[in-house]
């Protein structure tokens, strides 16, 4: 009887150790499989944002035209009559007569001199300074030089893509440096950017324009490059990365 009971509490206690056991075995948790020989592991990352793109130089808007950068063969803009007899690219003709109509709310009286220009037209222009600066005693290449920063060469002008405009104060009808002083060129400068306009050719920026100063001179690049050109403060060859002469 002894040796019976001593037999079945060995069984009970063998039972009881294998339940422990497999307890043990089951309530672990399974380690990752290991990678194979010679191949690590995949590690996550975390996906980086696509690095951000300049403004686009084929956007109609931005078109640059520079000494160094000609009109495109293919230009022919349609154009649209705004006022005084000027037109402008049809695509901006809103904006401007906006933005005029905003100063003159302001009791200014802005006057729209120049806009679109022919080939003759930019051809004329040029070749009368030309000889201007002749009768000064430059010689031809010297006068041909000094007229086409003043203006430019035909088929590299922006009044002949039509999205250039000259504007000067009725009080002070004179292209010299001294419009920058007047009231309607100080509310563009201010605002002009409001429009969609930019001031194409500022004081400290002729040796990458190709330009001289020209307070009036403004060109139209759209609303959203011209709130980034005013916040930058880049002319347009900087804004869009065409700062070399080429």
């Amino acid at each position: 009887m002894v040796r019976s009971i001593s037999i079945l509490s060995a069984a009970v206690l063998a039972l009881l150790l294998a339940g422990l056991l497999w307890l043990s075995f089951c309530g672990r948790t399974p380690a990752p499989p290991s990678s194979a020989p010679g191949v690590s592991a995949p590690v996550l990352t975390v996906q980086e944002s696509a690095p951000e793109t300049g403004p686009d130089p084929t956007d109609w808007q931005l078109t640059l035209v520079n000494p160094w950068h000609p009109l495109p063969e293919d230009c022919q803009p349609q154009l649209a009559t705004v006022e005084n007899g000027h037109q402008v690219d049809q695509r901006c003709a809103a904006a401007l007569s906006d933005m005029l109509a905003a100063c003159r709310a302001e009791g200014l009286q802005p006057v729209l001199c120049s806009a679109y220009r022919t080939w003759d037209k930019q051809a004329s222009l040029y070749e009368n300074l030309v000889a201007k600066r002749q009768a000064q005693g430059l010689s031809l290449t010297q006068a041909r030089e000094s007229a086409a920063t003043e203006v430019a060469v035909p088929g590299t002008s922006e009044h002949q893509l039509g999205l250039a405009v000259d504007i000067v104060d009725a009080g002070y009808q004179v292209l010299d440096h001294a419009q920058e002083n007047t009231p309607v060129q100080q509310w563009l400068l201010a605002h002009c950017w409001e429009y969609g306009f930019i001031l194409r050719y500022p004081s400290d920026k002729g040796e990458v324009t190709g330009i001289i100063y020209e307070p009036w001179h403004y060109r139209y690049v759209g609303r959203e490059h011209a709130q980034a050109m005013e916040t930058s403060g880049e002319c347009l060859e900087e804004y869009l990365g065409q700062t070399t002469q080429s």
